[in-house]
């Protein structure tokens, strides 16, 4: 791989990745308040204070509208944006690194390897998310924090830079970097999702030559392969969502200020015990709504940015 590939690749994954952040930042906001295990409930216009551990199994925590309602409510229409600076700052970042070194990966392993074999990309997947996660996750502890800090209208919010404070002063460096124990469990969800994209890819393409094999000019991208394009990415991601997503509420509470949670497993044990298993799922519906077209969006873009550049 040329360095203007590898430059292509940075470019265009940080691009996927900003557009759908972007789009899909109020989701994201709904997602994490129901996964965390603070969370604040209104019952016949009586306002309850923060439920904690194991009252939530005996108060039925919102669903995903009600949350949604209840943060515009009482927090108005910005709060929905919480933690979109983080964000910004990371997943361009973060996507670029992660791209990049799935390309980069993914060509040596060719060499090794039986070429674009299912294990190719499976190694591939899981060596970029592991890069990744360990580059960038200051950046989303931070954006966790700010998601979580609820505060009526008018009330002074917290910033970046206070949270960062705060971390260094409650936690020192190692603050910065709770709940990464749980994105390293996560990189299960990025293989299998990338390699069933991977697989659709390739039959779509597969098919595409043989509808086109008459046809002079075979290079030729119309709508139809970035809807097809779109299609794989929002299979793959279900499917590898549905299967991984007990890691993303472990996650939320090893990165809530104050846990009382101590590891990975920790959390997996103590939440279910306490909560249910049915916690290990909470935010599960609106995880989906957001996922679906944010990874959508991102590869249709990494796709297009990727064939543009190339040509």
């Amino acid at each position: 791989m040329s360095q203007r590939d590898t430059l292509v690749h940075l470019f265009a994954g940080g691009c996927g990745g900003t557009v759908g952040a972007i789009l899909t930042c109020p989701l994201e906001v709904v997602k994490t308040r129901l996964q965390s295990s603070s969370i604040t409930l209104y019952i016949s216009e009586v306002q309850l204070s923060t439920v904690n551990g194991g009252s939530v199994a005996r108060v039925a925590p919102p669903g995903p509208l009600h949350c949604l309602k209840l943060i515009l409510e009482r927090e108005g229409p910005r709060s929905l944006f919480r933690g979109l600076g983080p964000n910004l700052v990371g997943v361009a970042p973060s996507r670029a690194i992660y791209f990049a070194a799935y390309s980069t990966a993914k060509e040596k392993l060719n060499g090794v390897l039986e070429p674009d074999s299912t294990q190719v990309h499976m190694v591939s997947a899981g060596m970029a998310g592991f890069t990744a996660i360990t580059a960038t996750n200051p950046i989303w502890l931070i954006k966790t924090r700010l998601q979580l800090d609820s505060r009526n209208r008018g009330e002074r919010r917290m910033s970046a830079f206070e949270c960062m404070r705060r971390v260094y002063q409650m936690d020192g460096l190692r603050g910065f970097y709770r709940g990464m124990s749980a994105s390293y469990a996560g990189i299960s969800e990025t293989v299998i999702h990338f390699v069933i994209y991977e697989s659709i890819k390739r039959k779509l393409l597969e098919s595409k030559a043989h509808a086109s094999m008459d046809e002079e000019d075979e290079s030729v991208k119309d709508a139809s392969d970035f809807v097809g394009m779109m299609l794989a990415a929002a299979t793959s991601k279900t499917c590898a969502t549905s299967i991984a997503y007990p890691h993303e509420v472990v996650r939320t509470r090893l990165r809530e200020e104050g846990t009382r949670y101590r590891s990975f497993f920790h959390t997996l044990i103590t939440v279910p015990r306490e909560e249910g298993y049915r916690a290990l799922y909470r935010g599960l519906t609106t995880h989906l709504v957001r996922q679906i077209p944010n990874t959508a969006i991102m590869m249709c873009t990494y796709e297009v940015v990727v064939y543009l550049l190339g040509r």
